[in-house]
């Protein structure tokens, strides 16, 4: 997940001064003494350089408050920018362009053709089947804005439209409804043999006593992601008369509260209660086969399951398995590990089982929701090209050379560190949310930077970035407060001028605290807010905490929880928490030569308590280090591939090895 960051001052050369010409206010105007409240700061601040990964970088001109898109500038005087449509939109969309713009549709152009006609276009509007290729935007010389009229972007190069100062936008919310209503007409047919029954009227027959169905009024429904499109089916279900539980450890708990849905603590509690269950987590590593046979196991008889996310969350030959023995009743599947299945394989007998309702990948397939991705980003060209903010900017386009400089590295740091944050403290460590309130520190130099919000946003993208990823969102300067105030993440930025303490090395650094969430269900609790590790250990809400530093624009963590360290956050690593005693390297060194990893780098890392060393004592009762029993320490190791569970499991099993744990940061 690294930025990447690329800078071409040739392109800020050629294109600066001309975006910088005109520039419209918009109508926002906050005072630069303001309260950050919602959108209204972003106005102030001119777009700056993006990467691949889709953080944004701004940088605040003035006092003077102006929108922070430039308006484009054409030649000869005209007035109406012009924007190609190589593809077919819907017609409203065109509508709201056709009043502002000077529209061309040209249909069945080959790559060639497109690349001599798109230098006489400041817009380009496509679906999926045009490449925007680097050649193209190159070629593009008036080009201000790649529209694509749908969710993924992966037709269009953003790296080469980024170092162009070309901004691209998408239409992440489009399809949300259609998505969430597609589960629930799954759900009824499931339900209600709808897909059993169709083929055996259609044969001929008539079988109704043998096609009997459930009600789904009273019944439990539970949730497995409690996102945009898993909120709107909880309502929908709602209104059925369903009773709702959901499990997601990054759930908005007020949001839940509000469509009546139960969050419950764990996985297995959220199959043991589902009549039904509806899947909406996005495919990541940590998510892949989430639901096998074992989980499939643990829901009734007479349960029944629903994916319309990603195909491959539900482990197929499991679930297969399942409805042949009748560990489950029923499933309605509209997304497969492989599209289309092959004759033959598991995805094609899901398909064809009896118990089994099977769409091709419908989820978004409906008019609105093409009418919708469509008439979004032709709203959005008209809002760029009149120079004000995108609703889903995939990247931005200018940054100023001198805020790039100060800030990028950061940037990097801080991504990392959320990144880093999640994957380490959050849920698949520990049986507790998401911690959701932070106290974010910049020290030092970094204190006195005119602008932080850069650093905020890309702390809220690495925050997110592993559980999001499915759900197309991305998430920059232009929202990423909108973002975290939708998944209820408050971030207390502080600046600390002084000198940092132990920074012999560097003259700036930053820190990420969790700090307890007045919000929470253990709020009235009396007990400590704690987590407990696998082996029962307990890992306190204070060990929440990451620290890191620049040096020569290098990103360096300097503390994780309470151990104090120094390493690169990048690639694969391997934290191992253990007992500091003698043998545990070579320990963990030779279980990862036998399972053929190689080990990049290391970093062994002692408590920093502040306490004084102390002899060890004979390690007759427990492991001991250097301030006696139970002493621990941490090992930061840098791998060339991910390690599987059996190769977690082994470290585990060792003695003094409790907590293992594997962070992906590229």
């Amino acid at each position: 997940m690294g930025l990447g960051l690329t800078f071409e001052l040739h392109a800020l050369r050629t294109r600066v001064p001309r975006a910088l010409a005109t520039w419209v206010a918009a109508g926002i105007a906050p005072h630069k003494n303001r309260q950050r409240t919602g959108i209204d700061n972003l106005w102030t601040h001119i777009p700056a350089a993006s990467t691949s990964n889709n953080i944004s970088f701004w940088h605040s001109l003035s006092s003077s408050p102006v929108p922070i898109i430039p308006q484009a500038q054409f030649a000869n005087g005209d007035s109406r920018p012009k924007v190609l449509i190589p593809e077919k939109v819907s017609p409203d969309g065109l509508k709201l362009l056709q009043a502002s713009l000077d529209v061309h549709e040209k249909k069945g152009l080959s790559a060639d053709q497109l690349e001599e006609i798109i230098g006489d276009y400041e817009a380009l509007i496509v679906r999926s089947e045009t490449k925007v290729t680097a050649s193209l935007l190159a070629a593009g010389k008036k080009l201000r804005v790649v529209a694509r009229a749908g969710v993924g972007v992966d037709n269009v190069d953003l790296e080469a439209a980024t170092k162009l100062g070309i901004i691209v936008i998408n239409s992440p919310q489009g399809n949300i409804n259609a998505a969430a209503e597609h589960s629930i007409a799954l759900m009824m047919a499931v339900a209600r043999n709808i897909g059993a029954a169709s083929i055996s009227i259609k044969s001929g027959k008539w079988e109704r006593s043998k096609l009997v169905g459930v009600e789904v009024k009273g019944k439990t429904l539970g949730v497995l992601g409690l996102g945009k499109v898993g909120l709107t089916v909880a309502r929908a279900a709602g209104g059925l008369g369903m009773n709702l539980v959901a499990y997601d450890p990054y759930a908005n708990v007020t949001a839940a509260a509000a469509a009546n849905v139960e969050l419950v603590d764990s996985l297995d509690e959220l199959l043991e209660q589902a009549d039904f269950l509806t899947i909406h987590t996005p495919m990541i590593a940590s998510t892949k086969g989430m639901i096998g046979l074992s989980e499939l196991s643990k829901m009734k008889k007479t349960a029944r399951v629903l994916n319309v996310a990603r195909g491959g969350i539900i482990d197929e030959a499991a679930l297969l398995e399942a409805l042949e023995t009748g560990v489950i009743a029923g499933a309605g599947v509209d997304v497969f590990t492989s599209e289309p299945p092959k004759e033959g394989d598991t995805a094609s007998k899901l398909i064809n089982h009896p118990n089994v309702v099977a769409t091709p990948h419908l989820g978004a397939s409906t008019v609105e929701a093409q009418e919708n991705v469509s008439i979004d980003v032709c709203e959005q060209c008209l809002s760029i090209l009149s120079g004000q903010l995108p609703r889903s900017a995939v990247n931005a386009p200018i940054i100023l050379a001198e805020e790039f400089r100060t800030l990028a590295p950061f940037v990097a740091l801080l991504e990392k560190m959320g990144s880093l944050y999640t994957q380490h403290f959050g849920p698949s460590n520990s049986a507790q949310r998401l911690r959701t309130t932070f106290d974010l520190t910049y020290e030092g130099t970094l204190a006195s930077t005119n602008t932080t919000k850069p650093l905020f946003a890309a702390l809220i993208k690495g925050l997110l970035q592993p559980i999001t990823a499915a759900e197309n969102t991305n998430i920059n300067i232009v929202n990423a407060e909108l973002v975290a105030k939708e998944r209820g993440i408050f971030v207390n930025e502080n600046r600390a001028r002084e000198k940092v303490e132990g920074s012999e090395g560097y003259a700036a650094s930053v820190t990420l605290r969790a700090r307890h969430d007045p919000r929470s269900p253990s709020a009235s609790r009396t007990r400590p807010e704690v987590e407990r590790t696998s082996t029962g250990r307990v890992k306190k809400l204070e060990d929440h905490v990451i620290s890191g530093f620049v040096s020569n624009n290098t990103p360096y963590i300097s503390r994780l929880g309470r151990f104090s360290t120094q390493f690169v956050p990048e690639g694969t690593l391997l934290i191992c928490r253990n007992y500091d005693s003698p043998g545990k390297i070579g320990t963990v060194g030779g279980r990862l030569g036998l399972a053929g990893v190689n080990i990049k780098f290391m970093s062994v890392a002692p408590i920093d308590d502040g306490k004084p060393p102390v002899a060890a004592e004979p390690a007759t009762s427990g492991a001991v280090g250097k301030h006696g029993k139970e002493n621990e320490a941490l090992m930061i190791l840098g791998v060339d591939r991910a390690i599987d569970d059996a190769v977690k499991q082994d470290l585990l099993n060792e003695q003094g090895v409790f907590e293992v744990a594997v962070v992906a940061l590229d």
